[in-house]
């Protein structure tokens, strides 16, 4: 039986780069408000470990987005699919990533891609050429964590 997974970055501000990372992938921000709520109603969770985001209220710390055609549960508006974790940590990037993501051009092409992105404020590394096995980009979004744009 497959396993479920999610992919989780470590960052520094996860509601900003849940942002990015949604507006890139057309992926919809997980809104765990309901929740959180209860939580804090019950008293289980302390105010201080929530914050407010674009009208949200999230775990401090962290921020998720979902495939959009992907399930989610409605009590803590969790994905069940496809879904980026964001999780604050106090270190800040040291090296190249090991693993990342690579966005692939839709029907618009990868001149529409490239542009969506530099729009959103990711900067375009370097551009590899693979000759007639064609290009890609590879870009660093708003923390410098590595990703790739192709066709």
């Amino acid at each position: 039986m497959a396993l479920h997974w999610k992919l989780v970055v470590d960052c520094t501000d996860a509601p900003a780069l849940a942002d990015f990372w949604a507006a890139a992938l057309e992926y919809e921000l997980e809104d765990p408000t309901p929740l959180v709520e209860q939580l804090l109603a019950a008293g289980h969770v302390q105010p201080d470990a929530v914050v407010e985001h674009a009208g949200r209220r999230l775990f401090r710390g962290y921020a998720g987005l979902r495939h959009p055609d992907d399930p989610l549960d409605p009590v803590s508006g969790i994905g069940h699919g496809r879904r980026l974790l964001l999780q604050e940590v106090p270190e800040a990037k040291a090296a190249k990533n090991r693993l990342h993501v690579d966005l692939h051009a839709g029907p618009d092409g990868l001149d529409a891609l490239l542009a969506r992105l530099d729009a959103l404020g990711a900067t375009r590394v370097r551009e590899v050429d693979q000759g007639p096995a064609g290009h890609w980009w590879v870009f660093t979004d708003p923390e410098g964590n590595e990703f790739c744009a192709a066709p």
